[in-house]
């Protein structure tokens, strides 16, 4: 019990699902929803830590997009290994240091920022869905390829250029015209 007046900050515990193999899908959001992203440096440091985070700990992207202020994906980890919040932390921290002399806000770093080593490129966390089957999967890889749309970033989601749909496309999984003519989502049907 606390005296009159008192708060007690409890820390918060955050439970992820963490089975080892498993596919997933991540919302990862830039800090102050800075409008970033698909800024060329952005891109290419981000390209290149996960190519270097992949070196040393793998995982396969099944899916990617990137927005101006945040991005999705659907890893599938490797058996044995559910190690995502490290290879997530390794990736961001790879890109805030590559872009430190650009994007690093030193107005925005607080106390909590500083103890946490944290940079004003992402936010501190990042949502993480464990794919339950083929029909789920399925769900989210259509999610990722349609919130350009969504966003009102484009009018159909073959005119977004930072997205996996055009791998699925060349691999003929889905057709250059796919939603181009009705949303395909209700509101409320995905989490962000």
């Amino acid at each position: 019990m606390c005296p009159r007046g008192i708060v007690k900050y409890v820390m918060s515990y955050y439970r992820r699902a963490k089975t080892a193999g498993s596919t997933y899908f991540f919302t990862v959001v830039s800090y102050r929803r800075q409008q970033i992203l698909c800024d060329d440096s952005v891109r290419k440091a981000l390209r290149k830590a996960i190519r270097d985070t992949q070196l040393k700990y793998p995982f396969t992207i099944e899916a990617w997009v990137l927005l101006p202020d945040h991005l999705h994906c659907i890893w599938m980890m490797p058996e044995g290994d559910a190690a995502f919040s490290r290879r997530w932390n390794l990736i961001k921290r790879r890109v805030s240091l590559a872009c430190a002399d650009q994007y690093k806000q030193n107005k925005w770093i607080t106390a909590s920022k500083k103890k946490h080593r944290e940079s004003t490129l992402w936010q501190r966390r990042f949502w993480e869905h464990q794919i339950r089957d083929q029909q789920d999967f399925n769900r989210h890889l259509d999610y990722i390829h349609y919130n350009p749309v969504k966003h009102g970033l484009c009018e159909q989601p073959v005119l977004w250029p930072y997205s996996t749909l055009h791998r699925y496309i060349k691999e003929g999984k889905y057709s250059r015209d796919w939603a181009a003519h009705h949303s395909i989502f209700k509101d409320g049907e995905y989490g962000e």
